[in-house]
């Protein structure tokens, strides 16, 4: 077999296990659900799943590593114009790194301390990468860039929140509902952070 026909099928498992996962955390709720059932479910052995997610609460958030990285590893010139400009694009796509997903997946993540607790985390590894990315590129600022950083990440997070909460309340047109608040909230960031 290849190595693009290996890889393909590497994301193929990974991509049925946690949809397998998923369905039955939403079911069944993420702590009542073991490793062995969704390895029975998905058609793989058990060692396969925590090959492909060592964690329980991987499963859920399979975009992790996106997740934490975005928009540190996408920015081009300036940090927060550029992150402004990425939020509102993935608002209008409707975009998992922002907070969409169905009322079920949010239902099932605020009902598990494991996941909010995870989901906690993940906002923390963001605002990490942009603090990485805002010291190397002005490392003469001292703490500046860090309280920088901190801003810009608590303003993801608070509007990712927003369109959790929303999610939960089977709102319809999320993304329209949200998008003059998160025009205010990068208005207010502007003149502290739009040099960085």
């Amino acid at each position: 077999m290849s190595e693009g026909l290996r890889a393909q099928k590497k994301h193929e498992t990974r991509k049925t296990i946690s949809d397998v996962a998923t369905k039955l955390f939403i079911r069944d709720g993420f702590e009542d659900v073991t490793i062995a059932e969704i390895a029975h479910e998905a058609r793989v052995a058990k060692m396969t799943v925590t090959n492909h997610f060592p964690r329980k609460e991987d499963l859920v958030f399979d975009i992790r590593a996106d997740f934490t990285s975005w928009p540190a590893t996408l920015v081009r010139d300036s940090v927060f114009h550029d992150t402004r400009e990425l939020y509102f694009e993935a608002l209008g796509a409707e975009h998992a790194l922002v907070g969409f997903s169905g009322p079920g997946f949010v239902r099932m993540i605020k009902e598990s301390p494991v996941l909010t607790n995870a989901l906690h985390e993940m906002h923390r590894e963001r605002e990490a990468a942009l603090t990485h990315l805002l010291i190397r590129r002005h490392p003469e600022e001292g703490l500046p860039p860090v309280l920088a950083a901190a801003h810009l990440a608590t303003v993801l997070r608070v509007l990712f929140q927003e369109v959790f909460d929303r999610t939960l309340a089977d709102e319809k047109q999320i993304a329209d509902a949200v998008w003059p608040a998160a025009e205010l909230a990068f208005d207010q960031l502007e003149p502290v952070l739009g040099r960085y």
